[in-house]
């Protein structure tokens, strides 16, 4: 049986590979442990031997992604939702593997958010991944990226959803936030996957790690709670196993940071997402 933790408990970014990976068996995983709703964000392209030449190239990678989100909603007692992007360390494949010329991966790149966003626009999709390299690149590469990131700004504006970002470790991203405000988007709709108990600028999809929760259930504000579960055999548990975020929440719980809880599960996901995680349950 299910453990009921008496709340939603949602892991915000992980991946799921049912061809290749663990797949369901880690939704159940979940489940038991008492997780209630999940974020999955499609992999990496090139992990899935997609090696796109224009936007619609990107389509199966989706369509793997919808597929593996509908077979977790029949499994958890409240839901999943698909996050559609493109991951920014493609520019490095295409630009050092493939011969692209940084624009032309910009543009590639571009053409794929465009086609994420398609799902965003039709319903089937809840929001958007993009982002720039977490590591050192050229300043072409640097430029590139970050239009691709604007675009992706634009787009969630254009389809009134939020934005998951994958960037360089940082506390401060305020920059990013100006550019979204810029393109119309609000600030706390774009989220910084893999963050730290402190950002300024975005909202912290915060690893769930106690040092890092601690410190985002101290600062009282608004955050989500992730594992980045990449679900590649070749990698197992990594980066954190789906047992992490339902074990977290009772530990945060069992420390008396109930209102942490609701902020991370419950208010955020409706800030951000505009889902209700509550209402979603079924219990």
């Amino acid at each position: 049986m299910d453990e009921d933790l008496g709340t939603p408990v949602v892991d915000n970014h992980l991946h799921l590979d049912p061809e290749h990976g663990r797949g369901l068996e880690a939704v159940r995983e979940f489940a038991r442990s008492g997780g209630t709703h999940l974020l999955v964000v499609n992999k990496p392209s090139w992990l899935l031997g997609i090696e796109p030449e224009v936007g619609e190239d990107f389509r199966p990678v989706f369509e793997t992604t919808l597929d593996a989100v509908a077979s977790a909603s029949e499994i958890l007692d409240g839901r999943a939702w698909p996050v559609l992007g493109v991951h920014p360390g493609l520019v490095s494949k295409l630009v050092e593997d493939r011969g692209f010329a940084p624009a032309e991966a910009r543009d590639l790149m571009r053409a794929g958010l465009e086609c994420a966003a398609e799902y965003v626009a039709d319903g089937s999709a809840l929001a958007l991944k993009t982002g720039r390299p977490h590591y050192d690149t050229t300043e072409a590469v640097w430029e590139a990226s970050n239009a691709v990131l604007r675009r992706g700004l634009e787009l969630g504006a254009a389809n009134d959803c939020a934005v998951q970002l994958h960037t360089e470790a940082s506390e401060d991203l305020t920059e990013i936030a100006a550019w979204a405000e810029e393109a119309g988007l609000a600030p706390e709709r774009v989220v910084k996957h893999y963050a730290a108990g402190r950002l300024a600028g975005p909202t912290p999809s915060v690893m769930s790690e106690k040092d890092r929760l601690e410190r985002a259930a101290d600062r009282g504000e608004p955050f989500l709670m992730e594992t980045d579960f990449v679900d590649d055999p070749d990698r197992p548990g990594a980066v954190l196993g789906p047992k992490t975020v339902p074990r977290r929440v009772r530990w945060l719980l069992d420390a008396g940071e109930g209102e942490a809880v609701r902020n991370a599960h419950v208010e955020t996901p409706r800030r951000v997402y505009g889902v209700d995680t509550e209402a979603t349950l079924d219990r």
